[in-house]
């Protein structure tokens, strides 16, 4: 009895250790619906006739997020039109990160000029499930039909500091690979940026 109450336990344990530790390559991706910095709710859902999405978990205030707005924009641009739209997700805890606040991220979107929608997590829990641990941090979804599969998960390219002096478009590549009917080469780099600012 003793051994059987031990397995049970270990598996569960085993199960909310993946949970915590978030998605990874092959798995299912759930929908999710958050307010956008239009004051509308957004939910991947709602897309109908995209092949994937773009999702990156980013802030106001983060130095590497501040130097990757301008190259997520373009990505934007350049893929939403063949079926990968981004959507961008704040992880930050605005009671630890006040700079982070909904209010913030409008002034943020509006000065940028983000094509893209901005969500913000207010309970952190898509940052959770998803297992951000940085800004930047990316997930590249496939979808078909209502089911996300993620695909590539980590850093947008190998040069935060300069994007003339980028080597490697690892997002890119990735994206690139879906669209030719192929898995990424590289599904998966270690994300640069700045830890995401939550409660210990």
């Amino acid at each position: 009895m003793k051994k059987i109450v031990l397995l049970i336990s270990m598996f569960v344990f085993a199960g909310s250790m993946a949970y915590a530790q978030g998605y990874k390559i092959g798995d299912k991706a759930i929908n999710f619906k958050l307010k956008n910095v239009n004051g509308k709710m957004v939910s991947t859902g709602d897309y109908t006739d995209t092949k994937g999405f773009i999702i990156i978990f980013t802030c106001n205030t983060c130095p590497y997020s501040i130097k990757y707005e301008d190259r997520i924009i373009a990505l934007d641009k350049k893929y939403k039109t063949k079926g990968f739209p981004v959507i961008a997700i704040n992880p930050n805890d605005p009671e630890v990160q006040p700079d982070d606040t909904f209010d913030k991220m409008v002034k943020k979107a509006q000065e940028k000029n983000f094509t893209f929608p901005y969500l913000y997590d207010p309970d952190r829990k898509i940052s959770a499930v998803y297992g951000a641990t940085k800004t930047p941090h990316v997930y590249l979804l496939s979808k078909n039909g209502n089911e996300l599969t993620v695909e590539y998960i980590g850093a947008i390219d190998d040069n935060y500091k300069n994007a003339e002096q980028v080597q490697k478009k690892y997002l890119e590549d990735a994206i690139d690979a879906l669209l030719a009917g192929k898995k990424p080469t590289v599904s998966y780099t270690k994300a640069i940026g700045c830890t995401v600012k939550k409660k210990s």
